[in-house]
């Protein structure tokens, strides 16, 4: 029977297996010597085939040390031979990239290490050393290889299961696309879904490749090969169907609708690519790429470009406890940056708060066993908010109860959760629903912040009528336990509008309108679905902005918000999509309760004093009208009766356009605050969908255009410092 490697500890120390000596057990000892553990219990690597804290710099630097130096063998060790991995292992919790351990990269190319490993408390991540190329030349692998390894595994996990490119990625996945159309003669859109469908395989076999250290990668056409007689990908499909059933991704029934032969070869194009660990957003840009061309004009419009999405996200300035939401969530790009960003900065937060709590010990005139047992308390503490497992956690919260959002289109909603989940999460919040009508955690005033690419030129027709609400007594008990009356009241609205028009939910469509666009409903659906003082971040098309048939649009806006920004894009920015409209983005925050009461004063002022300005002229001219036709009807000329009225009801309807036209405007001045504007001509995407410079904001880095100084971002933060006090609310509330 194997004995496994356990980490012993007592009394405040560590023992290294290694060395053989009990250490002082800070946290970053025992975050190296537990992994220790798992190189030797899951990997097979034997302590005498390993070094520690091993100097290979020849410095003579103490800080120039290796954590862990593995070989291939105990007598390659003492022969003091080239190593095969060289292990860096830290106690804080960032997302690994490569620039944060470049000594890791320096040490394996001094030592000709084949690999090196990154790791600490939050993930670990293994790479191969270019040495025929530059310094930090490196690449991302899915896995180390064991103890055991032969020469050709070696060369196997070199040569599979690299971290992916999003161009060469997005390549790929047309060559998925069009090998699956052209042997199984599918639509485009048929043919995505089997590509969809495969993809969540792969997800979930690397994940639970990685979650166990496996040696043997099922998604692969050798395993295939062996299973005769069989179709091991449907199988697959069904371990995964049964690992997301919760999320109700897939249908019980579905199943890959491919022919063996066309499974097996989709699953060779994609075999040596990794999905489930690539950093940053590059499995999202690469999908999003792909579904923009071969969707375009069909479904393209659900993509928005990268960097509008990081532009939009970084102008709403997301922290943690705050809750987003998209209504038309696509492919889920907004929500996904959202929790990337807050994951950082809950991830900073938490190290900060060590690093603090570790200044504050290290002052402290204590032995050294002291300060090594008041760190570990506190690091452990600060562990367990991170435990995106545990319920009541900050990753957690940010998972679970954070993010939300909905899209009409299955294909969308079903694309969004898994782009999600290769994320890291959040997926559980989007569903395939109407964006327009409550459904599960998406109810009126429950958002902080709402970020949304809507839809445009489509119509909501009188015919499209509020659906029953489906869900079971246990889906309904869940969210009222969640949420409470408030939960209860919303879905009680959309049960009162069962069978009506989808429209009269609305206050904006007007009532001689057949049918309303749906980006004036998602303007309004949106502002509704915000908590009082929540901020907006929405793509519209111009013609909002501009067309004087819109006004009563923007006063909706103006009555309920105050407008933050408004940014023009070039029009180009959607060509790659299909779309051809010139758009902008515009920001807006909600007024509080205190803002909204004002508001509402005020505008009552202003319409009394404006009323009362003309109710003189008004009364002598109604007067001296109503007399003449009284007289004509006393000498009964119908023509003059008739046109006398006529007369008055012109003069009416002028005096009532007047009232409201200078009552508005008297509004604004005594309402008036500053509002950014900005016209944008490079934003980092061309017509064709290739990266171009960019002047929203530095993402991706060093891309603003030459003649641009400062980005629109920096911009708005500037103009926000200078009218810190700029708003109607600050002075006069």
């Amino acid at each position: 029977m194997t004995h496994l490697l356990t980490a012993k500890r007592d009394k405040g120390k560590i023992f290294s297996h290694i060395r053989q000596k009990w250490l002082i057990e800070t946290p970053e000892e025992s975050v190296r010597q537990e992994y220790l553990c798992t190189l030797v219990n899951e990997f097979g690597f034997s302590p005498d085939q390993m070094d520690e804290e091993l100097e290979v710099t020849g410095r003579g630097s103490g800080q120039a040390r290796a954590d862990f130096v593995i070989w291939r063998t105990p007598a390659d060790k003492k022969e003091n031979k080239s190593p095969l991995i060289i292990v860096e292992c830290k106690s804080d919790n960032v997302t690994i990239k490569p620039e944060d351990y470049s000594q890791g990269d320096n040490y394996a190319r001094l030592t000709n290490a084949l690999f090196f490993v990154t790791h600490n408390s939050r993930e670990t991540k293994y790479w191969r050393v270019m040495h025929d190329r530059m310094p930090k030349s490196i690449e991302e692998l899915d896995i180390i290889p064991h103890a055991d390894a032969s020469d050709k595994e070696i060369q196997e996990i070199i040569a599979k299961l690299r971290i992916f490119k999003e161009d060469e990625f997005a390549k790929l996945l047309h060559e998925c696309h069009n090998v699956i159309r052209n042997r199984e003669k599918m639509d485009p859109a048929a043919a995505f879904d089997e590509i969809a469908k495969i993809l969540f395989v792969k997800v979930f076999v690397e994940r639970e490749l990685r979650a166990k250290h496996a040696r043997k990668n099922l998604f692969n056409v050798e395993f295939l090969d062996e299973q005769i007689g069989k179709y091991p990908l449907n199988d697959l499909f069904r371990k995964t169907k049964e690992f997301y059933s919760n999320d109700k991704i897939f249908e019980k029934d579905e199943e890959i609708k491919l022919r063996i032969a066309t499974g097996r070869e989709i699953v060779r194009l994609l075999e040596k690519y990794n999905l489930s660990d690539t950093s940053e957003d590059i499995k999202g840009i690469a999908f999003e790429r792909f579904l923009g061309k071969t969707f375009r004009g069909e479904i393209g419009q659900f993509f928005t470009p990268r960097t509008i999405v990081e532009f939009m996200i970084r102008m709403v300035d997301p922290k943690e406890g705050e809750i987003i939401c998209d209504p038309a969530s696509g492919s889920g790009g907004f929500l996904i940056r959202f929790f990337e960003i807050v994951r950082e900065q809950i991830l900073a937060d938490a190290d900060a708060q060590y690093q603090g709590f570790k200044r504050e010990i290290e002052k402290k005139k204590i032995t050294e066993v002291k300060k090594a047992d008041e760190l570990r308390r506190k690091y452990e503490e600060i562990q367990m908010t991170l435990d995106k497992d545990t319920p009541g956690s900050r990753l957690w919260k940010l998972a679970n109860r954070c993010i939300f959002g909905t899209d009409a289109n299955d294909r969308m909603a079903r694309t969004s959760k898994m782009n999600m989940i290769m994320h890291g999460d959040g997926h559980g919040g989007v569903h395939h629903h109407d964006g327009f009508i409550n459904v599960n955690g998406i109810f009126e005033e429950r958002f902080d912040i709402i970020l949304t690419n809507p839809p445009f030129g489509a119509s909501v027709e009188p015919s499209d009528v509020v659906p029953p609400i489906e869900s079971s007594p246990e889906s309904e008990n869940k969210y009222i336990n969640e949420y409470g009356d408030v939960y209860r009241e919303a879905q009680n609205r959309v049960r009162k509008a069962e069978g009506k028009p989808i429209a009269s939910l609305f206050d904006l469509p007007k009532r001689n309108d057949s049918k309303i666009k749906t980006e004036i409903l998602f303007i309004e659906r949106c502002l509704s679905l915000l908590k009082p003082g929540g901020r907006l971040g929405i793509v519209l098309p111009e013609g909002i902005f501009n067309n004087p048939s819109l006004e009563y649009v923007r006063e909706f806006c103006e009555n309920r918000a105050f407008i933050m920004a408004i940014v023009s894009l070039p029009k180009e920015t959607f060509y790659s999509s299909g779309a051809t409209v010139k758009a902008s983005l515009l920001f807006l925050r909600k007024f509080t309760e205190t803002e909204k009461a004002y508001f509402n004063t005020t505008k009552t002022f202003t319409d009394s004093d404006v009323k009362e300005k003309y109710s003189s002229e008004i009364a002598l001219e109604v007067m001296r009208l109503s007399s003449s036709i009284e007289n004509a009807s006393k000498e009964r000329d119908k023509q003059l009766v008739k046109d006398l009225k006529s007369e008055l009801n012109i003069y009416r309807k002028r005096m009532e356009k007047l009232i409201l036209t200078e009552a508005r405007s008297l509004l604004k001045q005594r309402l008036s605050y500053p509002i950014f504007l900005y016209e944008a001509e490079r934003v980092g995407i061309t017509a064709t969908g290739d990266e171009d410079l960019n002047e929203l904001c530095q993402w991706p880095e060093d891309r603003l255009p030459p003649d641009v100084t400062k980005s629109c971002l920096d911009n708005y933060h500037e103009f926000e410092l200078q009218n810190l006090r700029r708003n109607w609310i600050l002075t006069n509330v």
